[in-house]
């Protein structure tokens, strides 16, 4: 699915089907965030103002691009998790082993997205540094890497929780959702706060 072209996932997503749906989407979009914050690296690297971070520079660069393909492989795993829950969904209730096959359907479609919403508080910190060390040129981009992995964050806990709400195994559940919850609250304001940072530093400049 990663392989499409952007005209044809854009028309996947909008189609009836249920794949890419917003688990795919949202790692399309975290794979954004990682371009555009990647794109700083590669926009600074090299620029004499700012030669004293060349080494940190190109780490946070290579992790970047570790993060952004492993967001594109979450398109791929969120969709393969969601083949067997829908099938599981079309067996009648009362088949044996129903309630067993459907739980353990469920846990494995919510990994995906919760490993995705893991990669963009990764990319959030990457941008909180590179919007000090990254060439101002370039702080915009920083700015918007950082709103885009702040959205995806929210479309990865929707689809955490939309599995969790169905297990039966609520401890297991409440665990998946306090894990995902508690990202979600510590860097869904870390996101805001280096977005308004880098306007306030844009509009002084």
């Amino acid at each position: 699915m990663k392989e499409m072209t952007l005209n044809e996932f854009s028309e996947a997503a909008a189609s009836k089907e249920p794949i890419p749906g917003g688990g795919g989407v949202s790692a399309l979009a975290g794979s954004l965030a990682a371009s555009l914050a990647e794109m700083v690296t590669n926009l600074t690297i090299g620029k004499k103002k700012y030669l004293e971070y060349t080494f940190e520079l190109a780490e946070i660069k290579k992790e970047l691009e570790i993060l952004r393909s492993n967001l594109l492989d979450c398109i791929e795993k969120d969709a393969e998790a969601f083949k067997p829950l829908a099938k599981a969904y079309s067996l009648p209730k009362d088949s044996e082993g129903y309630e067993e096959r459907l739980e353990e359907c469920l846990r494995k479609a919510s990994e995906p997205p919760l490993l995705i919403l893991k990669y963009c508080t990764r990319i959030i910190e990457l941008d909180e540094r590179l919007a000090v060390i990254g060439s101002k040129l370039s702080v915009s981009d920083a700015a918007t890497s950082v709103m885009l992995a702040h959205g995806t964050m929210y479309g990865a806990y929707v689809n955490v929780l939309v599995n969790t709400e169905l297990m039966k195994d609520r401890q297991f559940a409440q665990e998946r959702n306090d894990e995902a919850v508690k990202l979600l609250d510590e860097y869904s304001v870390l996101a805001l706060n280096i977005y308004d940072d880098i306007c306030k530093r844009i509009s002084h400049e």
